[in-house]
């Protein structure tokens, strides 16, 4: 099991401050948010904070959580993940989705918002960020995206491409397919709520489809009391034992002020239990 944090409020200097010292305090990934404009909310690009965090770390994978490719250009995402890849030593990975429709940046500009249409946008999408990464000629004719012929260079630093963690929405068939075919899932059900059985159940699904073994993530997200060592270790285990790779500290709803964040970060993963300690010394 990884551990990551979410930082999702502050401005670009002092999630960069922050980032720094996530790793310092023994977390495995830094994680920012994506998004345009959600109602009132101090927002800023991910890309820009994200070469930020890059310069501020030099071992924590980094990421957004999540992009949504439906209202992004995949050839001008190609382009922002590999700089970002390159920029951080091929310490990136990008988290997908469908997106949230309540982001200005699909309801209130055109964007087509049907789930459909999403749904295919993100699956085109892949294809030609996956396409461009190769730095081969490729071209690219689908409903929603049609490209003449472009070579990409440089790669990505990471081989075969930068990891790239699909929402797969238990137990949705195409969601989870659509996960399969990349390099995790980031954990969701149909009825909301995901439990440690939702869980094994998935890591099961992949196993059959993919293959014992075969190197997959499965990214689940949650609050643990960092003051409580003990308690935080209780809520993670069940989701570590069940098959979870990475555990994803969300701080979404306040208090998540800065300075909240500093105070949970520095407690470290599961509340800095000495067995924790130990395995980081």
């Amino acid at each position: 099991m990884r551990y990551g944090f979410v930082i999702p409020t502050g401005g670009p200097r002092e999630v960069a401050g922050l980032a720094g010292e996530i790793e310092e305090s023994g977390w495995d990934g830094a994680f920012y948010w994506d998004g345009i404009c959600i109602g009132t909310m101090d927002t800023y690009d991910p890309w820009v904070v994200m070469a930020a965090m890059a310069m501020r770390t030099e071992r924590v994978r980094i990421g957004a959580m999540l992009t949504p490719p439906a209202r992004r250009r995949p050839w001008k995402l190609a382009r922002e993940t590999m700089t970002l890849d390159h920029l951080s030593g091929g310490r990136l990975v990008l988290p997908v989705g469908l997106g949230a429709t309540d982001d200005g940046g699909f309801s209130k500009v055109g964007e087509l918002v049907e789930r459909k249409i999403r749904a295919q946008r993100l699956d085109e999408s892949l294809e030609i960020l996956t396409g461009l990464w190769g730095g081969e000629p490729f071209s690219y004719e689908g409903e929603h995206y049609r490209m003449e012929e472009m070579t990409f260079l440089p790669r990505p630093v990471q081989r075969p491409r930068v990891p790239i963690w699909v929402v797969g929405a238990w137990p949705g068939e195409k969601s989870m397919n659509r996960a399969l075919r990349y390099d995790g899932l980031l954990a969701y059900t149909t009825r909301g709520e995901v439990t440690p059985e939702d869980i094994m159940a998935m890591k099961t699904y992949v196993e059959e489809k993919r293959g014992a073994g075969s190197p997959f993530d499965i990214v689940w997200e949650g609050q643990t009391p960092g003051e409580d060592p003990e308690a935080s270790a209780s809520m993670v285990r069940p989701y570590a034992e069940a098959g979870a790779t990475w555990w994803i500290e969300s701080p979404w709803t306040p208090p998540n002020s800065p300075e909240d964040l500093r105070r949970r970060i520095r407690q470290g993963p599961r509340g800095s239990t000495s067995e924790l300690r130990e395995a980081r010394s």
